[in-house]
C-alpha cells in the first residue's frame, strides 16, 4: 500500500518526480488522473504520482482536479502528500500554484508547508528568495518569453503573494546550511504559522537538508529535486521493463516553443527526417494534414526503421506570432490536437517508441492514447525518463520531456538508453 501520494500539475512533471522517487527506492506508479488511482492497481506501490493537466487550466478547474487527486490518494492509503510543480515556477499572476497549495493545505489539513522549486541538476536554484535558471534570474531567462506562462519576476515570494490567502515567508540559505534542526525550527516557528515558506537551496545537499527538516510536514511542495532527501523502503527498486524492442518504429513529436527544445529541434533537423507542422494547413483541414504527416512518418520507417522521424511545431518564436483569425482556435491548441491525433494514428500503425517534447503536448498525447498508468523505466537525463504506458491501446514506451529539459542531442540519443 502506498504511503506517499504526489500530485503533479503536468505529465512531464509527473514522470520527472516519479523518476526521482524510483531512484530513491520507492516502487512508483504514475496514474493519469484521479480516476486511475485504483486500489488494486496501486496496491504494490510505495508511492503514487497523479499526473494532471492543470498547470495552465482555469484556476477553479486546477483546484478541483487537485482536490480530486488528493481524495483518491487518501483512499488508496497515502498519509503524506507532495504537490509537484515546475522548477521554473510556471504560473500566471492568478495561479495556479498558490490556489492549489491553499486548497491542499485546507484539505489535508495542514497549517503550513514549504515552497522549494530548486532542482540543481537541471540548473534551477533559489538564493535570497530569487529563482535562477542556469545562473540567470528567472525573469532574464528564456522563461520570460514563454507563450503560456511568461515569467517576469524572479522573486518566488512576489510571485506567490497575489496567488495565496496565506502569508508567505522566506528562509535564507545560511539557515538551511546550519543544518536540518535549525531549518526545522525556522519552519516550525510561530512566525511561520499558516505560511507558505519559501526555502533557499542551491545544491543537492541543500535539498537533502530541506527534505530532512520537513519530514514531519503532511504536505510539501516543490520541484522534483525536493525528493532527493527522501528514503524509500526499497533501495535499488527495479525499473519497469520496456514495452518495445530495439528497431521498433519510433517518432519524435515536439510541440514546445522553449529555447531548449528549439535547439534540440535544430540539432534533430540535421540528423533525422523531419516535417514541420503547417498551422495554415491545420486550420484548413486538420485531419487531412495529420494524415499527410502520418504517411510521411510511416514512409520513413519503411526506409530506415532505426531512424525516428521528427515532427515539430516551432523552430523560431516568430512561428507563434501569426495572428489568430477571429473565432478560430489559437495555434497552440491546433498543435496539441494535431500531435495528439498523430500519436494515435502512428501507434495504430505500429509505433512503439514516442519521445514527446512539451508539457501541454505530452498531456494531449497521453490523453489521446487513453493511457491509464505509466511505469517508470530507464532515465535519459535529469528530469526525463522512459516510461511504459499502459492503457486500452497497445503498450508503448513514452519519454515525456519538459520543454526546458534535456541536452541538445536528446532527440537522437535518447533511444540508446531504452534497453
Amino acid at each position: 500500500m502506498p504511503t506517499l501520494g504526489a500530485i503533479a500539475d503536468d505529465f512531464t512533471g509527473a514522470t520527472d518526480l516519479a523518476t526521482m522517487l524510483v531512484s530513491r527506492g520507492f516502487r512508483t506508479l504514475v496514474a493519469i488522473g484521479a480516476d486511475a488511482v485504483e486500489t488494486e492497481a496501486v496496491a504494490g506501490a510505495d508511492a503514487v504520482v497523479v499526473a494532471l493537466k492543470s498547470r495552465t487550466a482555469p484556476v477553479g478547474e486546477a483546484v478541483a482536479d487537485s482536490l480530486a487527486a488528493l481524495r483518491a490518494l487518501r483512499a488508496a492509503g497515502c498519509s503524506r502528500y507532495y504537490f509537484k510543480y515546475c522548477s521554473t515556477f510556471d504560473s500566471t499572476p492568478r495561479g495556479n500554484i498558490g490556489p492549489v497549495i491553499d486548497a491542499l493545505l485546507d484539505a489535508v489539513p495542514a497549517d503550513r508547508t514549504v515552497v522549494a522549486p530548486s532542482f540543481p541538476a537541471t540548473g534551477r536554484t533559489v538564493r535570497d528568495g530569487l529563482l535562477y535558471v542556469h545562473g540567470e534570474p528567472l525573469d532574464q531567462s528564456p522563461m520570460r518569453h514563454h507563450p503560456l506562462t511568461p515569467m517576469t519576476d524572479a522573486s518566488v515570494e512576489r510571485l506567490l503573494r497575489p496567488q495565496t490567502g496565506h502569508p508567505v515567508r522566506h528562509v535564507p540559505l545560511d539557515t538551511v546550511r546550519a543544518g536540518a534542526d535549525e531549518l526545522r525550527a525556522a519552519v516550525d516557528c510561530a512566525d511561520a504559522a499558516g505560511a507558505l515558506v519559501v526555502v533557499d537551496a542551491v545544491t543537492d545537499e541543500d535539498l537533502r537538508t530541506v527534505s530532512a527538516a520537513t519530514a514531519h510536514l503532511a504536505l510539501v511542495t516543490g520541484a522534483a529535486g525536493l525528493a532527493l532527501g527522501l528514503t524509500g523502503p526499497r533501495p535499488g527498486a527495479a525499473r519497469a521493463t520496456p514495452a518495445s524492442r530495439p528497431g521498433d518504429p519510433a517518432v519524435v513529436l515536439s510541440g514546445s516553443a522553449s529555447a531548449a527544445t528549439r535547439a534540440q529541434v535544430a540539432h534533430g533537423r540535421t540528423r533525422l527526417p523531419h516535417r514541420k507542422l503547417d498551422i495554415a494547413a491545420l486550420r484548413a483541414d486538420l485531419p487531412g494534414a495529420v494524415a499527410e504527416l502520418a504517411a510521411f512518418a510511416r514512409e520513413q520507417w519503411r526506409r530506415d526503421p532505426g531512424l525516428p522521424p521528427l515532427i515539430y511545431a516551432v523552430e523560431d518564436l516568430a512561428d507563434l506570432e501569426q495572428s489568430t483569425p477571429e473565432g478560430e482556435a489559437p495555434a497552440s491548441d491546433l498543435i496539441e490536437r494535431a500531435l495528439a491525433a498523430l500519436a494515435v494514428d502512428l501507434v495504430e500503425h505500429g509505433a512503439r517508441r514516442l519521445l514527446v517534447a512539451g508539457g501541454e503536448t505530452s498531456g494531449a498525447v497521453v490523453t489521446a492514447l487513453d493511457v491509464r498508468g505509466l511505469a517508470i523505466g530507464a532515465p535519459i537525463c535529469p528530469g526525463v525518463t522512459w516510461a511504459r504506458a499502459d492503457g486500452e491501446r497497445p503498450s508503448v514506451d513514452l519519454a515525456l520531456k519538459s520543454g526546458n529539459f534535456g541536452d541538445t542531442d536528446i532527440f537522437t540519443e535518447a533511444w540508446s538508453t531504452l534497453v
